[in-house]
């Protein structure tokens, strides 16, 4: 979770399960009593009965289009049929995470889209046979008419024994009237006949048919969880494609910091360090005019001069510091983090616990997440005190800093914590915000561990 200081301290948050909490509601039926009746579980069970006519449909198409195509590969025809079938497993694939979504609940985004050069019968050809996508649907449709079969057969069976035997005492009188026996038959041959006909075992018939009733949702839910497990597997994207995807995001928000980076720093320079300069050059050019006529004057002025280039080389100085510290260049975080806590509003104390440095970049998006921390402490956490942790776990850097302030934030984005967090991410860290009502807040940063390649040629 991220969030922001200086948004939601002090609000009063209702705990979840609360009465007075909107959209939760209590029941008064036990969840095991009332899930036989539930939406869910309707849903599932219409889920799995559907698949076994779909599976059936989909792996016949599936066989009869790869084995016509495989025998056909000795004639020009082979590669279009196979083509044609793996395409057509890609379309029952879209249907199936329509399916999956609509009964069970499953949001499985789409898999990977065809890659292809130039257009054309043949591109697409040659990308539908090169794409993963189309032979994991393949795959998914060998595998899943076996599963369906099961799943029909227990969930149909399960449902039916229990209702049936649940609802035994309303229709055993059937039974007598126009089947010519006293009730269901448990055992019989030619000399004994054992039936459920006296209102002992037609009370155990119905208590037996209640434990497979209230049994029914649970098996049907593990039934759907295989489903579950072969749509997202088979029929979403594949881990190489999310990653790509990923990166690619992670890349876009590293291109996005260092542009507004670059517009922070003109702006500085225009408005600070520039601005001053233009000032000094116009009044040395009148104390230069002066010098003759006016030397005290011309001195005066060369004397404001001065203090402008001191006040110049200061913002210059600044501004050199926030694009990247010559301290942790020269020192490293141990030293870099006690300059920017001596800076802080609140007593700060530092621990740095590192037996080395890492690479130069996770160096710096650490000293700038603490930088960034710390100054949110000092404008809207009204604490006392904070501390900065950063150690080493295994491959991972590790930075927490923690203040005694107000807390209570409780926010989902934002500009600032948001900003560190997409900053985090796209060098695969992790940016954990706890932040109750009243305090403590505890930030805490994960970054990967890397050590600094050095090249030598």
């Amino acid at each position: 979770m991220v969030t922001e200081y200086g948004q939601g301290y002090g609000l009063h948050s209702t705990p979840p399960g609360h009465p007075g909490r909107t959209g939760e509601r209590r029941h008064r039926v036990p969840a095991a009593l009332r899930a036989p009746v539930e939406g869910r579980v309707w849903r599932e069970l219409t889920y799995v009965l559907l698949s076994l006519p779909i599976s059936i449909l989909l792996f016949t198409y599936a066989v009869t289009m790869v084995s016509l195509g495989a025998g056909l590969l000795v004639t020009f025809l082979g590669v279009p049929v196979l083509a044609a079938g793996l395409a057509g497993c890609r379309g029952f694939g879209a249907l199936e995470r329509v399916r999956a979504r609509g009964l069970l609940g499953l949001d499985v985004a789409e898999p990977e889209p065809l890659r292809m050069k130039r257009r054309g019968f043949m591109a697409w050809m040659g990308a539908v046979l090169k794409s993963g996508a189309s032979w994991r649907a393949l795959l998914y449709a060998v595998l899943h008419m076996p599963w369906a079969v099961f799943a029909f057969s227990v969930a149909v069976t399960v449902w039916s024994v229990g209702w049936s035997l649940l609802t035994y005492p309303l229709w055993f009188w059937v039974l007598p009237m126009y089947a010519g026996q006293d009730g269901i038959q448990l055992y019989g041959d030619g000399q004994h006949q054992i039936y459920l006909d006296n209102p002992f075992e037609i009370t155990v018939t119905a208590l037996i048919g209640l434990l497979f009733t209230l049994a029914t949702p649970w098996i049907v839910r593990a039934l759907t969880m295989v489903d579950r497990v072969l749509v997202h597997g088979l029929l979403g994207p594949s881990r190489l494609a999310t990653r790509v995807v990923e990166l690619e995001s992670d890349r876009g928000a590293v291109v996005d910091t260092a542009a507004a980076d670059l517009r922070r720093i003109e702006r500085d320079l225009h408005d600070g360090a520039q601005a001053r300069l233009v000032a000094l050059a116009m009044d040395l050019g009148l104390a230069k005019e002066k010098l003759r006529e006016d030397p005290q004057a011309a001195a005066h002025m060369v004397d404001e001069a001065h203090g402008e280039v001191k006040t110049a080389l200061r913002e210059l100085r600044d501004l050199a510091r926030g694009i990247h510290p010559a301290v942790l260049t020269d020192r490293g975080l141990d030293a870099a983090l006690s300059s920017v806590a001596s800076r802080c509003t609140v007593p700060v104390q530092v621990e740095v616990d590192l037996t080395e440095r890492p690479a130069s970049a996770i160096e710096g998006i650490a000293y700038f997440t603490v930088s960034e921390l710390l100054q949110n402490i000092s404008k809207h956490a009204r604490a006392t005190r904070a501390t900065v942790e950063v150690w080493r776990t295994e491959n991972r850097l590790m930075v927490q800093v923690e203040d005694n302030g107000v807390g209570g934030a409780d926010v989902s984005g934002g500009s600032g914590l948001a900003g560190l967090a997409e900053r985090l991410d796209a060098v695969d860290g992790i940016l954990v915000v706890d932040s109750p009502a009243g305090g403590p807040t505890r930030v805490t940063a994960e970054l990967p561990w890397r050590v600094e390649r050095i090249v030598t040629g």
